[in-house]
């Protein structure tokens, strides 16, 4: 390496030295530059005016030279000794020149022009490479003109470069897994910014910031000043096995967190709100609480309450994550049969909905995904019901038409009335954006069209109750056809009058626009042209209908039950409305894991209490005072009020003997 390549990479070529006619180093730079921007230069290579300096303008001072090239070329050309003397002779004629020897001076004056000549030839050879390194790196699209790159090229850069930064095991393929979730979308923020802009979303941001410091950056929450001290809560995660290129994990209680959790669920039988916040008040980070305590605060109509803690039980838990653990690859899973896992679900479905009513469809697309990556083939909150209506909401028609052409093969998505409807409205959406090409624009109208007769054929029974929804009058040929018919709506199974209730309440609006309607209504004609035709496509569908449809699976009457939507709640079966659902765990799979056992509980009534085990044989729930103390709940009814329901009790009770009915069994011989 030449001693110029090495006083370069120390960066001693920027103002280290007045520059002079003998800096040969500044003169190829200058060159380099004017050939691209086009200035005019002085005598000798140089701009007048001192514009030497302003013409090093690079971010990295090591991108100036290409050390490689730069041996290879002057060991070919023999001048590597040449390119060392006329620096250490300008360094000499300045020193006498600084003495004030004018002849000395002169002399040095000729040496620089003479070393300036001989460097002429290695000079262009040089800048001709240099130039070549540039327009790669233009065409490649690496940097931009100002040596500067949009934020989101870097951050794509990066994770295509690294995976993501959690470390974890590898994707399944080079490209990336339908799956992949990309950290940037998981901030509500990056979405805010584009609609807002980034003064109006960190204004007030920034100082809250730098209140507190948390132990931890996370990516799905930002931690508020306004939080509790965080300190470890006894929830920590552990990698049970790894095979097939799949990492399983689970989170893990320990012995403080499962009493705290026992604590908990005799504070939910209590049903009394009171209770879960003097919980928290000793474990502020227990997740099951927030949850709990979210959805009742959600119900007085204190969303923004709400929404804080959740994202206080989802940065709990992020916290503890396991170092192999990733959010993004797409490989990691979550077995939902464990107790221990369901809480991590149901926060982020819980924040999922709280992103969408935000205005955030983009954001929660990503939450659907990372919800169905920890474990898509059981899919335990259904997601698969709710991913195409993000999609659709964000925009982002390729990743749904991309999601089921790799799935359909598989899962049967088509059997799906959700995706049925919206995948071919994917297509027509697609269809009418116009900086696409003329046969692309063409072709997915094609599809379509052929997509949604296929739908309209398979599930007749969406079409009447989706105009009613979007206030739209049908024609006479298609209200009184059989086919299209109230009998289409009535013949249906129930699971199937399920899942059409699920979408319809859901994503009906998307429907709304004139556009669509009249797509749709072509497609309506050509489906009963088929049917009057006695297409056997027909008869196909109808059969399938019949025996697909029979009973919903547990995990879509879970999903209706988080849904909240009332047309899908009211259709649901009897025997799951019976049961007693719990925000923080609605319906729980049969197959559960337990790891550890609630303990059962010792009352004082065994000890030989007779007032208060009469009283509890009157009123089952019935517990005094002290029991409630032993067991750590606070905030209790008191004991005038329980004595009041037992007396009504016991009225009623008297009430009801009839000492006649009693008098004549006797008086029988």
């Amino acid at each position: 390496m030449s001693r110029r390549a090495l006083r370069r990479l120390r960066g001693e070529q920027r103002g280290q030295e007045p520059l002079g006619p003998d800096a040969l180093q500044f003169v190829l730079l200058d060159d380099d530059d004017a050939e691209e921007e086009g200035p005019k230069t002085g005598l000798g290579g140089r701009r007048p005016g001192g514009a030497g300096k302003e013409g090093v303008r690079v971010n990295n001072r090591f991108e100036l030279i290409n050390i490689e090239d730069l041996e290879d070329d002057l060991v070919v050309n023999g001048e590597r000794s040449d390119c060392t003397l006329p620096d250490s002779a300008s360094s000499g004629n300045k020193g006498r020149a600084k003495h004030g020897n004018p002849e000395n001076k002169q002399d040095g004056d000729a040496a620089a022009k003479a070393g300036s000549s001989e460097q002429s030839n290695a000079s262009g050879k040089l800048r001709k490479k240099k130039k070549k390194q540039k327009n790669k790196k233009s065409c490649t699209g690496e940097s931009s003109e100002n040596g500067l790159e949009d934020i989101d090229r870097i951050l794509e850069r990066i994770e295509d470069s690294s995976g993501f930064s959690h470390p974890g095991p590898p994707p399944l393929s080079s490209r990336k897994h339908v799956l992949y979730v990309e950290h940037r979308h998981l901030n509500p923020d990056t979405e805010l910014k584009r609609y807002f802009g980034a003064r109006a979303v960190l204004g007030e941001q920034r100082p809250r910031q730098r209140q507190r410091v948390y132990p931890k950056c996370t990516w799905l929450t930002t931690p508020k000043s306004t939080w509790p001290r965080y300190s470890k809560p006894g929830l920590s995660m552990r990698l049970l096995e790894s095979k097939k290129g799949l990492s399983f994990f689970a989170f893990e209680h320990s012995e403080e967190y499962q009493q705290a959790q026992h604590k908990f669920l005799v504070a939910v039988e209590s049903m009394e709100p009171n209770n879960i916040v003097a919980l928290l008040q000793t474990s502020p980070y227990h997740v099951d609480s927030l949850l709990q305590l979210s959805d009742a605060c959600r119900f007085q109509e204190d969303q923004e309450m709400a929404r804080d803690l959740i994202e206080r039980a989802l940065y709990s838990m992020e916290c503890v994550f396991h170092p192999l653990f990733s959010l993004t690859s797409g490989t990691c899973r979550l077995d939902y049969r464990r107790p221990e896992n369901r809480s991590f679900y149901l926060a982020l479905y819980k924040q999922m909905s709280f992103l969408e009513k935000r205005g955030c469809p983009r954001t929660a697309l990503e939450y659907c995904k990372l919800i169905l990556s920890l474990e898509p083939d059981e899919d335990p909150l259904c997601m698969l019901l709710l991913i195409d209506h993000m999609a659709l909401r964000a925009r982002n028609y390729e990743y749904l038409i991309r999601l089921f052409q790799e799935w359909e093969a598989h899962r049967n998505l088509s059997q799906l009335p959700n995706f049925a409807f919206s995948v071919p409205l994917a297509y027509f959406l697609l269809s009418q954006q116009t900086d696409l090409p003329d046969h692309e624009l063409s072709s997915a109208r094609q599809q379509a069209s052929l997509l949604i007769q296929q739908a309209l054929t398979m599930f007749p029974g969406v079409l009447m109750p989706l105009l009613e929804y979007c206030s739209v009058r049908p024609d006479a040929t298609v209200s009184n056809h059989r086919f299209f018919g109230p009998d289409a709506e009535i013949s249906q199974p129930p699971a199937l009058s399920q899942l059409v209730s699920l979408y319809l309440g859901r994503s009906h609006f998307l429907w709304k626009e004139p556009a669509i309607m009249s797509w749709l209504e072509e497609n309506v004609h050509e489906v009963l042209e088929a049917v009057d035709s006695g297409d056997p496509a027909v008869e196909a569908c109808e059969n399938r209908r019949k025996v697909l449809y029979q009973r919903a699976p547990r995990n879509i009457h879970r999903h209706v039950i988080l849904s909240e939507i009332k047309e899908a709640v009211a259709a649901l079966p009897s025997d799951v409305t019976t049961q007693s659902v719990m925000g923080f765990d609605p319906l729980p799979p049969v197959d559960t894991i337990y790891s550890y056992v609630r303990p059962e509980r010792l009352s004082p009534v065994s000890h030989g209490n007779t007032i208060a085990l009469f009283f509890r044989s009157l009123l089952p729930n019935y517990t005094t005072e002290g029991e409630r103390l032993e067991e750590g709940v606070a905030g209790g009814p008191n004991r005038n009020q329980g004595l009041n329901r037992l007396m009504l009790a016991v009225r009623d009770m008297m009430a009801n003997f009839h000492f006649n009915d009693l008098e004549h069994e006797l008086a029988r011989p």
